[in-house]
């Protein structure tokens, strides 16, 4: 069951990923946006979005890219810990 759990949850922050991302294909949703919010787009690439205008704009595949390995390595991170097998005080093997 936890197996399922965390493949959901790794299905779930890749699309998060995905639709930041300039790869962003679908449009799944109204004009408006989802849930009624304008900064979330139909069109994705909001990374491309939110740099408009700064220097940093032509750098924004790069910023994306190393914000999904800290995001991924952040998630790693928090599965290790909370998956941690207990010690028993017994030696290991």
């Amino acid at each position: 069951m936890r197996r399922v759990v965390m493949l959901t949850l790794v299905a779930c922050l890749t699309a998060i990923f995905f639709y930041l991302s300039r790869f962003w294909y679908l449009s799944l949703w109204e004009r408006p946006g989802l849930f009624g919010q304008e900064a979330l787009r139909p069109q994705g690439d909001l990374i491309s979005q939110w740099l408009r205008g700064t220097d940093a704009a032509p750098f924004e595949l790069l910023i994306w890219a190393l914000g999904c390995f800290a995001v991924l390595s952040l998630v790693q991170k928090l599965y290790d810990i909370f998956t941690s097998p207990t010690d028993t005080g017994e030696p290991h093997e």
